[in-house]
């Protein structure tokens, strides 16, 4: 049996639980499987490739040679992962890895990655906050000025949302942006999205009340978590989100049928 890690509030585990408390049940606590997506797939390639390009000299980053890591990098990630080569038929997989080069190209139309010398890249940060919530998560690049204003970057290969949605697009960032703050004490200055599909960038400026409001607002939802694992309720939510759910069969939303609750999970390092 292979161990658990201790449970910790991530982005889009704090997602799922506001989005559908039994969404939350089966990812976290069930840990059902569920089909990649091609899209999502293709997002951590894309990912990938911007990583490795600012693994080069500032020279070397430029549209075409980037670009051209996309079928070098998809490699690699079929021999990480061997089952991704069933991911699409064989006749569509070129047509894939062009929309993933379309996507790569849009980034360089959004900054000069020429110019930028990242801290970090891919960092992974776990953190206690308030009265000991566990808060997980990967910040796609963080930069630093001389004058040691941070700056916390999140690529995305979708498109911007409508400005109805741009509070649901940032509360990523203020996740990123209140582990930092207290990881180092200094309080992000800008958080980015760079939405590579449509080319278009979301840049919001935190301030010190508002991250205090938006760290009770996460130990609160993290008691809220809490209290659904020891009493087994993760009731459905029925929303418009329901229609990507990979676990419609399951739901008594949709006329299925959950398994038992399997009680809370036993927490143990890895």
């Amino acid at each position: 049996m292979v161990a658990r890690r201790p449970l910790a509030l991530s982005p889009s585990r704090a997602g799922d639980f506001r989005q559908c408390p039994l969404l939350y049940r089966f990812r976290v606590i069930d840990r059902l499987p569920e089909p990649p997506s091609s899209a999502a797939v293709r997002g951590t390639l894309v990912h990938a490739v911007l990583e490795q390009m600012f693994g080069r000299a500032p020279s070397l980053r430029t549209a075409d040679i980037t670009a051209d890591d996309v079928v070098v990098v998809w490699a690699r990630m079929l021999v990480d992962e061997p089952e991704l080569a069933d991911l699409l038929p064989a006749a569509e997989v070129e047509g894939w890895l062009d929309s993933a080069r379309r996507l790569v190209r849009s980034y360089f139309t959004l900054e000069d990655p020429r110019r930028l010398s990242p801290e970090s890249c891919e960092l992974r940060i776990e953190i206690d906050v308030g009265s000991g919530v566990p808060l997980r998560g990967f910040v796609d690049r963080i930069d630093v000025a001389p004058g040691g204003q941070i700056r916390v970057v999140d690529y995305k290969t979708g498109s911007a949302p409508s400005e109805m949605f741009e509070a649901k697009a940032i509360y990523q960032l203020k996740f990123y942006a209140l582990m930092l703050w207290k990881l180092r004490g200094v309080l992000p200055t800008q958080l980015k999205l760079l939405y590579l599909a449509d080319r278009q960038p979301l840049v919001y400026a935190p301030d010190e009340s508002e991250m205090r409001a938006f760290e009770r607002s996460v130990s609160a939802l993290w008691t809220a978590i809490s209290a659904a694992i020891v009493s087994g309720n993760f009731p459905p939510n029925r929303s418009k989100m329901c229609g990507w759910c990979s676990f419609q069969s399951l739901c008594p939303e949709f006329g299925g049928t959950s398994p038992p609750y399997p009680g809370p999970p036993a927490e143990t390092d890895s």
